[in-house]
């Protein structure tokens, strides 16, 4: 045999049978497992359903041209006619989100929606590298609606495939108190008991170099006491350091605010310093919590086992969705690690966490970016969905009825606001110019 014929024949057979032993150096999969794995492959024939995702969109949507934090939903629709609604909103990488969405159809069109677990494994596995927050979010919406479909296939509501309600009452939840005064505070207080508003979240003026003075210190300090003076003993308050401070700041603001009985400090120093984190909770006896930047349930395990953490707040838009969310609920638990999940983007993740919240043993409080008094964007949503999404009934977000995620939406809806393009978040400086956490 000639050395031309023997090389040809070689790569024919390489290209029809590879061997891994030969040629392969483990950085890819087989030609074979791969097409193997394929979504409408029919090798779930037997045990799925005959339902196919058959198309899959993905909207900007801005609710002012600047905004930096545009809503990204997610629509999946059916050869059953049932249609899945989610939100992949990242606040400042809109257009980063909305393309790794795409990317990720052809994981699902084609593809049986009520697998959702398969297909939550497939596009963070698949994906090869872990995810981060743009991959995160994006598998957060579709996550929400494939969620959508199964819970309006079995004519359920999420929150009870989920094993809920766990109180009938509905979900405890908090408004951020926006008030800059004591005058404020008080008639804040008083309306809050009209309406049974039992919860509220601020948080500390200013931002924090890693060695502070002790003018910035006591104003920090005497924001929080007037926060506790005004709104009273009864309100439970939740105090939001936003990472802007050190550890070694974080550890005298937590001491010093020991006898205010807060209901918890959120993020006294950047989350990926889990072991600074552990450093300022012995510190004191206030619980601490944080969560809201971190993606899968696996970003919580070391938080989790070092028992760093006495409240965990993942956001349903970021972490994986609702089968993410309940993951992280379920790992908390038997720790007795609470759940008081993050919600400061649309209304389709809050109402997506409030089903996970109704079916969770270890729920605590549910946030919402809003204040006491609807807003804009509050009103944005009635016309949306012919509801008042997240707005508390005695102080609690209602369960809904409706199966799915429990409401309808049209696409005409969302073209009044069409996507204004990607905005950075804040950026914020010192004075010397270095750049500040915020």
């Amino acid at each position: 045999m000639r050395r031309r014929q023997f090389l040809g024949g070689m790569a024919g057979g390489l290209a029809v049978a590879p061997s891994r032993a030969a040629v392969d150096c483990g950085c890819a999969p087989l030609l074979g497992q791969a097409l193997g794995q394929a979504p409408a492959a029919g090798v779930f024939d037997r045990v799925g359903t005959k339902v196919r995702v058959t198309k899959m969109k993905v909207f900007g949507v801005s609710l002012t041209p600047d905004s930096d934090r545009p809503y990204v939903f997610v629509k999946l629709e059916t050869n059953q006619g049932v249609v899945g609604w989610g939100e992949a909103t990242l606040e400042g990488k809109a257009g980063a989100v909305m393309a790794c969405v795409n990317d990720f159809s052809e994981f699902i069109v084609g593809a049986d929606p009520m697998q959702v677990e398969h297909h939550w494994q497939s596009m963070y596995v698949h994906s090869f590298y872990r995810a981060g927050p743009v991959m995160g979010s994006a598998i957060s919406g579709i996550d929400q609606a494939l969620w959508d479909i199964r819970g309006k296939i079995l004519g359920m509501p999420v929150y009870k495939l989920l094993g809920g309600p766990v109180d009938p009452a509905g979900v405890r939840g908090y408004y951020h108190a926006r008030a800059g005064s004591a005058e404020q505070l008080q008639a804040l207080r008083q309306v809050a008991k009209l309406q049974g508003i039992t919860a509220f979240k601020s948080g500390i003026p200013g931002y924090y170099e890693w060695i502070e003075t002790n003018a910035k210190i006591t104003r920090a300090v005497k924001a929080m006491q007037m926060l506790r003076e005004n709104l009273g003993p009864e309100i439970d308050i939740g105090i939001d350091f936003h990472a802007k401070t050190s550890p070694s700041v974080a550890a005298i603001l937590v001491k010093e605010v020991e006898a205010l009985n807060l209901m918890f400090i959120e993020e006294p120093c950047p989350p990926e310093n889990v072991k600074a984190m552990a450093r300022i909770a012995r510190r004191s006896t206030t619980p601490i919590a944080t969560g809201e930047r971190l993606v899968a349930s696996y970003s919580c395990r070391e938080l989790i086992e070092m028992g760093v953490v006495d409240i965990l707040q993942p956001d349903i838009n970021h972490v994986g969705g609702i089968t993410a969310l309940w993951k992280v609920g379920a790992m908390a638990e038997p720790s007795g690690i609470s759940m008081a999940p993050h919600a400061c983007e649309g209304p389709i993740g809050g109402l997506a966490t409030v089903h996970v919240d109704a079916a969770m043993p270890n729920f605590l409080v549910q946030e919402i970016c809003s204040g006491i008094q609807p807003e804009t964007k509050e009103k944005v949503w009635e016309e949306w969905l012919g509801f008042p999404a997240m707005r508390m009934v005695n102080g609690r977000f209602p369960l809904p009825e409706k199966p799915g995620l429990g409401f309808e939406l049209r696409e005409e809806a969302l073209a009044k606001y069409p996507f204004g393009g990607t905005r950075p978040m804040a950026r914020v400086f010192h004075a010397d110019g270095s750049v500040a956490e915020w």
